[in-house]
Order: structure tokens, then sequence, then C-alpha cells
């Protein structure tokens, strides 16, 4: 009777016990290849178009002239040489310009013939010296006046740049001043080009991840432009937050030129930060205790094998993890909450994906 009552004890305490704590469970999952490849983790900005002021030129005269004649309107594309306007100097800075040159050439043939003296013992060496020193002040002069540009008749002004006439501020007919703006032209971005086309507002948490030569991949607010991307490279991170907006501003410079995205245009851009090689996982593989993030493979024995792992960068749905995954061993996506390590896994369909 005594051993009649032990053995229903027993069978009890068997029916009662957790199906997983039998040594022979196993649990469905389905699996997924590792690899490691570049991955990257993205910020998203909003910006504008063309709004640094360090990628506007503006276009001006420092001397009194007239408009002859304004070829560009704004918003047209200008490649660099292209004739943006035409003026006529001023006559008095036309005139300052002629006297420049013919006070050199007085000064020089003074200059030769003070030579002559000296050489002769017919001049003194003070006066060699005074007629050195006003060719030299002459010449210096005449230096000053053609770097103005200043020519007799009309002359065209050509683009200094590639670009996009952003703003017209004279028309033809007018009478500027030295200095006065003309007009303004937004340069295209290029490869090459160290400043940017593009100002982008970010988080303040995530500026400090981002750094000059980060990718950025621009897209169109509208919805035109929405699946236009266009590939760029950030140039500048401000190192402090825009009082009206609350962000900091990166500047980027994406070649735009033969691109729908006009100056004005407002766009969204991922930045590619954190850049590396890692083990690429997809987010549903990984879990977490007290100890670390860890992800199971599956063996050829078909048992599951916890592998810890760190988390390097994020996008998206993946993860890029370093630890000693085995790239031959099956990863295990789906069922993993199931699993404690050396556990028996079925994947699905009989055979491990």
């Amino acid at each position: 009777m005594r051993n009649n009552r032990l053995s229903l004890v027993i069978s009890l305490m068997a029916l009662a016990m957790p199906t997983a704590w039998a040594d022979d469970a196993t649990v469905a999952v389905t699996t997924a290849a590792v690899h490691r490849d570049a991955i990257a983790q993205p910020v998203r900005a909003y910006g504008v178009v063309a709004a640094s002021a360090a990628n506007l030129t503006t276009i001006n005269l420092p001397y009194v002239a007239r408009i002859v004649q304004m070829r560009v309107q704004p918003g047209q594309t200008v490649s660099r040489g292209t004739p943006l306007f035409v003026v006529e100097a001023d006559p008095a800075a036309a005139l300052a310009a002629t006297q420049a040159k013919s006070a050199a050439t007085l000064a020089d043939g003074e200059l030769a013939r003070t030579q002559s003296l000296y050489d002769k013992s017919l001049a003194t060496a003070s006066q060699l010296a005074a007629a050195k020193k006003a060719a030299l002040d002459a010449h210096q002069a005449f230096a000053a006046q053609e770097k103005t540009g200043v020519a007799n008749g009309n002359k065209p002004i050509a683009a200094p740049a590639d670009g996009v006439v952003l703003q017209v501020q004279a028309n033809t007919g007018d009478q500027v001043q030295a200095g006065a703006p003309i007009l303004q032209l937004v340069a295209s971005g290029t490869g090459n080009d160290k400043r940017g086309n593009v100002t982008l507002g970010v988080d303040p948490a995530d500026a400090a991840a981002i750094h000059p030569g980060d990718n950025v991949t621009l897209r169109g607010l509208s919805t035109a432009l929405a699946n236009n991307a266009v590939q760029g490279r950030v140039v500048l991170v401000g190192a402090s937050i825009d009082p009206q907006t609350q962000l900091v501003n990166v500047g980027a410079n994406v070649p735009l030129g033969s691109t729908a995205f006009i100056p004005g245009t407002r766009v969204a851009a991922d930045i590619a930060t954190s850049n590396g090689t890692h083990w690429i996982v997809p987010r549903t593989a990984v879990l977490k205790d007290d100890k670390s993030a860890y992800v199971f493979q599956v063996t050829p024995a078909k048992k599951a094998r916890r592998v810890n792992v760190s988390m390097k960068t994020e996008d998206g749905a993946r993860y890029g993890v370093e630890g000693p995954l085995d790239a031959s061993q099956p990863l295990v996506v789906t069922g993993n909450y199931e699993l404690k390590d050396g556990m028996t896994v079925r994947p699905a369909g009989g055979a491990v994906k």
C-alpha cells in the first residue's frame, strides 16, 4: 500500500512538471543566416536647400557703373564664365584708371632720365632714390586700378562659379554705386566643395554622433520629390544650439546641379553615423537580461547556443553587433523567447533556413 501511494505521488509530480523542464523538450524556431557587413545608424534631419550663407556669392563692382544689359533672371542656372550682365564704368572711374596708367608710364620715363643723369654724375643719389619711389608708387596705384577691373566701354561681368541666380537687385539702365549688390548667386555643390549648400537641423542629442564626411541622403518633403534621393556629405557641424529652432545646424554639400532640388526646397535627410562593419542581425533576434544582450544560434546538433553580444549601431529593423558568432550557424529569429542555452530546437519546415 505504501509503495502504491509513493508511485501515485511520483506520477502526479511528473504530470505537474512543466514541459520546458524536460530534457527532451524542443522549441520550434525560425532562423536566418548571419553575416558581417557595413552598417550605419541614420540620424533624421530637416532643412532647406541653399540656405547656407557660405554658399552665397554677392556680385558687385568696386566702382560706380551703369548696367547696360542684364542677361540673367532669378532662378536661372548658370555655368562658370557665363555673362551675367554688361556694365559701363562711370566716366570718372574710367578716367582715374587712365590717369593711373599714364602716371605709371610717366614715372618710368622720369626714372630712366634720372638714372642716366646719375650715371653721368649729373644727379644725386637722393634724386635717384626719389625717382625710384615715385615710379614704385605710380605702379602700385595703377595695379590697384587694374584690380578693380575698370575699363573703357562696355564690359561683361561673368559668373565666378557654377550655380543658380537667387536674386537680381539691379535692372538695365540702373546706376550702381561701388560695392552695391547687383545679384546673388548660389553656387552648386560639387564633390570637392567644402561649403554647404544645404542647411539641416538635428536634435542636440544626436549632434555629437555627426562628423564632417558622414554620408547624407537627401529627399524632398513634397510628394513629387519624396522618392528622389540624392547623396552628399556633411561639411560642417554646428557647435551651438540655434536659439530659434533649438536645433544644431549641420551643413551638407550635395551635388544638386542637375536635380529638381532648386534653392528654397524643403528637405528631409538621413545622416549615416557610427559607420562600421559588424555582424548584421534582425532586431527580433536580440534579447536582453541582467547580464548582457544575447542571441541564439543553432548548432549542427540542433541545439540552441547562447551568444552574448554588444550592440554597436542600429539601422531600422537591423542591429550591428559584436560577439563570438559563427557564420556557419543559423541565427534564431523567432521562438528565441522560449529558449535556454542547450535546448533542442526544431527549425520551421523541418530544416534550418
